[in-house]
């Protein structure tokens, strides 16, 4: 009988309170997620301090709630995963604080995960990992592509040059007057406009595989308050059409040019944003047009969101790889993969 390794994993890196208890590395036996997107939508966007207060106030909570869901004990426990970065200082601190606790207290070894890998790792819920692979990791403080040649080993070969594509969004969003996070809700209206607007595909044909955001934003914003200005209404549904279309097609251009030049055999769509249908769309079709031999696994729609689930999934990659912490492990917000020279 296969060893049962239950992980206790925790995240809390930006606005999202979780904990959950995970076997394996590929079975979720509870995955307890308090959000606060409420508390964030009156200023338009996150307010570190108020996350900070939130997590407090929740952690234990949520530690509760994770171990009576998966009928488990800290005895049962082999190990403690944390994220400690990248991500909001004081909100890593209340969970980099809470997991030091629970192992020092149980004699648990404490394990620390990027909080990338996490939403890597989020996919081998859905399938078993091949490798070398590739991953297009697409959030709201992230937008980069990182080569896998083999299990535990990560290397950006690109990454945005300013605006993540999920920060992006929500600028976005607040032009359009929807509420904090826009992601959603500027899928569900492309889906119903057309790319009128034709915005620029910044970085689109450059010979690299960085991205950038901050133009498309700028564009964007400029078109819309230059028609305010002459009383004209633009049509929302094709403003966001448009919109979307440009950080869609750059995003697959990028891609399937990096599977040119990184033979893989699977490609692994992961991040806030990958729950975006327009971009789970195009890349399916590109991937079976362009490059029909290579694998996709995407990350499950419930899991692309910060969620302790899949720091659970890469906590248990890094503890039978070895990776250890001690109790003096700190938050690191600005943690990121090695860049690939």
């Amino acid at each position: 009988m296969a060893e049962r390794n239950l992980i206790l994993a925790f995240e809390s890196s930006c606005d999202e309170t979780s904990v959950a208890v995970v076997e394996n590395g590929e079975k979720i036996l509870s995955n307890i997620v308090a959000t606060q997107i409420k508390s964030h939508q009156r200023f338009g966007g996150v307010v570190p301090e108020v996350a900070s207060r939130h997590h407090i106030e929740w952690i234990n909570r949520c530690i509760d709630e994770a171990l009576a869901e998966a009928n488990v004990t800290y005895d049962d426990l082999a190990a403690v995963a944390i994220t400690y970065g990248p991500g909001l200082v004081g909100s890593l601190l209340v969970g980099v604080t809470a997991a030091k606790v629970v192992a020092w207290t149980h004699g648990l070894p404490l394990i620390p995960v990027n909080h990338m890998a996490g939403h890597i790792y989020a996919a081998r819920y859905v399938g078993e990992f091949k490798y070398p692979q590739m991953a297009l990791l697409v959030s709201g403080g992230h937008t980069e592509l990182v080569y896998m040649p083999k299990e535990h080993e990560y290397q950006i070969i690109g990454e945005t040059r300013d605006d993540a594509a999920g920060e992006a969004y929500d600028k976005v969003g607040r032009v359009l007057g929807v509420n904090y996070p826009a992601g959603k809700t500027i899928d569900e209206w492309a889906a119903q406009g057309q790319d009128t607007f034709h915005f620029p595909r910044a970085m689109e044909k450059e010979d690299n595989f960085d991205f950038s955001f901050s133009g498309l934003k700028s564009a964007f914003i400029n078109t819309v308050h230059n028609a305010d200005q002459r009383g004209e209404e633009l049509d929302k549904y094709d403003l966001a059409a448009s919109f979307q279309q440009s950080v869609v097609d750059v995003l697959a251009e990028k891609t399937i040019r990096a599977l040119d030049e990184y033979p893989v055999k699977q490609l692994i769509l992961a991040g806030g944003v990958a729950a975006n249908h327009g971009l789970r769309s195009r890349l399916e079709h590109d991937m079976q047009k362009f490059h029909p031999e290579v694998g996709m696994l995407q990350a499950p729609l419930k899991l692309c969101g910060d969620n302790a689930a899949m720091i659970g999934a890469a906590g248990y990659i890094n503890f039978i790889n070895g990776d250890r912490a001690q109790m003096d492990l700190n938050a690191v917000p600005g943690l990121n993969f090695e860049r690939m020279k």
